[in-house]
C-alpha cells in the first residue's frame, strides 16, 4: 500500500461486524508498519464541514481516486490496519489533497 491509496480494506463497524468498505490511507505508522486510514462514504451528509473534504464528480481529482460516487473523506473516522486487511487499491488521491487533509488532523489533534 502507498499513502494517498483510495483502497478497500476490512473496517469493523459500530456494532462489531467488519464490513469492506472504502479507505483513504493517510500514513504508514511505527514500529510494525501498519496503515493509519480514514473511512470513505458517499453518505455526504456526514460531512463534517471545515474538517472532512468532499471528493465531488465534477472535481479534477475524482477520476483518478477509483471511486464511483462524490464521497466524504471523513477524517473523524480512523483506524489503523496491517497490510492483510486491505483487499484491493481503486485509486489514489494527489500529493496536494493528502498534505491537505494530514494538516487538518494534526490541527484538530493539536488543539
Amino acid at each position: 500500500m502507498k499513502e494517498g491509496a483510495v483502497a478497500l480494506a476490512r473496517i469493523q463497524q459500530a456494532d462489531g461486524q467488519f464490513k469492506l468498505r472504502p479507505v483513504l490511507v493517510l500514513r504508514q505508522m511505527p514500529p510494525h508498519g501498519d496503515w493509519l486510514v480514514c473511512g470513505i462514504s458517499s453518505q455526504l451528509q456526514q460531512e463534517v464541514v471545515g474538517f472532512d473534504h468532499v471528493l465531488a464528480v465534477s472535481d479534477p481529482e475524482f477520476a483518478a481516486s477509483g471511486l464511483k460516487a462524490s464521497s466524504v473523506i471523513r477524517l473523524g473516522f480512523l483506524a489503523t490496519l496491517p497490510n492483510s486487511a486491505f483487499a484491493g487499491r481503486l485509486g489514489a488521491i494527489t500529493p496536494r489533497l493528502i498534505l491537505l487533509l494530514r494538516h487538518r488532523l494534526a490541527t484538530h489533534l493539536d488543539q
